[in-house]
């Protein structure tokens, strides 16, 4: 089944800088057949919803193996029986800024 997530790994406790653990993630994530889009704040993700899943597992096996104590995921997913969700399904029609009322 196909599936759009966006996922956000937070290292705690492991000081103020997670630029290491955050661009491993990234690295592992890139393993996979996915398409792939950083931000700010997280990484969205199209593929496969078991390969999702997994690759979840294995990002925080390889995180505490590379010495994080402890860490936090959030990911929301998407499934659909309708369409194919897909990233570029997501994206606003119009590029810019959205100004308020």
């Amino acid at each position: 089944m196909k599936a759009t997530a966006e996922l956000q790994i937070v290292p705690i406790g492991d000081g103020v800088s997670v630029r290491e653990e955050i661009t491993r993630v990234v690295e592992l994530l890139q393993g996979h057949d996915f398409v792939l889009e950083t931000h700010a704040s997280g990484t969205n993700i199209e593929g496969e919803l078991a390969a999702i899943l997994a690759a979840v597992g294995e990002i925080h096996e390889a995180l505490h193996r590379d010495g994080s104590i402890r860490l936090v995921s959030y990911l929301k997913l998407e499934t659909r029986t309708d369409k194919t969700p897909t990233l570029a399904g997501k994206r606003l029609q119009a590029p810019g800024r959205i100004s308020p009322g």
